[in-house]
């Protein structure tokens, strides 16, 4: 019988099986993984090293999606919002992924690539070495937890018989706002670009 003209596996191939898997139970195993790709385990280790570079290839797969604008295009604080916010909406897709990635160095290509354009961004923009690393974390943490968020049911908190007034108040405001999740990522990053205006002021001496 003729060989097939393209080869069953894939890096893209497995990534995306992977990333169903987890987007369905938060988790994925070698065995699930080779028979959701009709595949024996042993075949997924010609084209993997195991678990830990699946993860990547996902990672990778997840942020193929995040926008890179060319070096020195335009304030820095507009290159960051484009990066922030295309950012959130391929986290918030595979929001179940969050928690894999957090425990694998990041080591994907196409995800450094990214962390690349915020640090030239921001070096550019007079962000000492130490303040670069300082606001790629920032961001990155606000991003995440925003594309957590962005996953959460509808009624976030739910108040008992012992919340005050004020909180009550703020989330019979709040929750019923439409598209309240990236309503509250928008306000914050604007919030987090303003708050590093004042890490770059301070140049180190903190």
């Amino acid at each position: 019988m003729a060989r097939p003209s393209t080869p069953k596996l894939s890096p893209v191939s497995i990534a995306k099986a992977a990333l169903k898997l987890v987007d369905g139970s938060g988790e994925f195993t070698i065995p699930q993984l080779a028979a959701a790709l009709k595949v024996r385990p042993s075949s997924l280790y010609n084209h993997v090293g195991g678990k830990g570079e699946i993860v990547e290839l996902m990672r990778g797969e997840a942020m193929s999606a995040v926008q890179v604008p060319d070096s020195g295009q335009g304030d820095w604080r507009e290159v960051v919002r484009g990066i922030a916010v295309t950012y959130l909406d391929s986290y918030s897709r595979h929001p179940r992924l969050i928690p894999l990635l957090t425990s694998h160095t990041v080591r994907d290509r196409t995800t450094l690539r990214v962390y690349d354009a915020l640090a030239a961004t921001l070096a550019e923009a007079g962000f000492g070495p130490a303040e670069r690393l300082e606001a790629i974390t920032i961001l990155d943490s606000f991003v995440l937890g925003s594309a957590l968020d962005a996953a959460a049911p509808a009624v976030v908190w739910e108040a008992d018989a012992e919340a005050s007034p004020a909180f009550r108040e703020s989330l019979d405001a709040g929750l019923t706002v439409p598209d309240r999740a990236r309503r509250t990522f928008l306000a914050g990053l604007e919030i987090l670009l303003a708050g590093l205006d004042t890490l770059k002021a301070g140049d180190g001496a903190r």
